[in-house]
């Protein structure tokens, strides 16, 4: 897989190609689950419906909502007629509260490596990192994240792997204090989730004021506060 081709599987937002008789040619991780509350003949006419008059690429902004995914716009482009692609970009699924600066200057590579390295120490799970290098030193209370996320791995403590993701939101931000902030988000994932235990975890997360969310992955959200 070529760098180019690693930005559209780890993308957040779906990416599908599609032939002209409307079969799938190649899509991204996130088109996979999308794929779980959209039919392909709905992506497909979307593209087709959407598409620009002549060969190119053209952008309609429009709210979408197929299951627990909502979308604001999509990018439908095609160079001949053997191929059409439809990107959808993700609207914002959660909102933040105005956050505290409680906590020190941190690097959060630090500490989730901190945390995969002591729960590792008594465990055969596999853990697989997948961290975009570009988030700078960030302002967090490092007990309560350490925490939140030992919690986060809890849950999917019966399972052989488990994927830990750093990536930056694109688009999605937070205003603190007059400036705006971006965010970026820390994904665990793995097969069986135990219930139990993320019940827990939402009580601490609602207690310690993190965003997280519950879907088949769980995400927690952060806002890049460097000051």
């Amino acid at each position: 897989m070529t760098f180019e081709q690693q930005w559209i599987e780890y993308d957040y937002n779906p990416f599908v190609l599609f032939s002209s008789s409307g079969k799938i040619i190649s899509l991204n991780s996130e088109a996979q689950f999308l794929l779980g509350s959209a039919t392909v003949d709905e992506l497909f006419n979307l593209a087709t419906a959407y598409a620009s008059v002549s060969f190119g690429f053209k952008t309609t902004f429009l709210e979408l909502n197929f299951g627990r995914y909502r979308f604001f716009a999509i990018t439908v482009g095609y160079e001949n007629d053997e191929e059409i692609g439809i990107k959808l970009y993700q609207a914002p699924s959660f909102k933040l509260n105005k956050p505290k600066l409680i906590g020190e200057l941190t690097n959060i590579y630090t500490l989730v490596d901190l945390c995969i390295s002591t729960y590792s120490i008594n465990s055969k799970i596999i853990f697989e990192k997948d961290f975009d290098p570009t988030i700078p030193e960030i302002i967090i209370d490092s007990n309560n994240f350490i925490k939140a996320l030992n919690k986060m791995y809890l849950c999917y403590e019966n399972n052989e792997k488990i994927v830990t993701k750093i990536f930056y939101r694109v688009g999605e931000h937070i205003k603190f204090d007059g400036n705006k902030y971006s965010i970026f988000s820390i994904e665990v994932s793995s097969q069986d989730v135990n219930e139990e235990r993320v019940n827990e975890l939402k009580v601490f997360a609602a207690d310690k004021n993190f965003y997280i969310d519950f879907q088949k992955k769980i995400t927690m959200n952060i806002p890049m506060i460097t000051y």
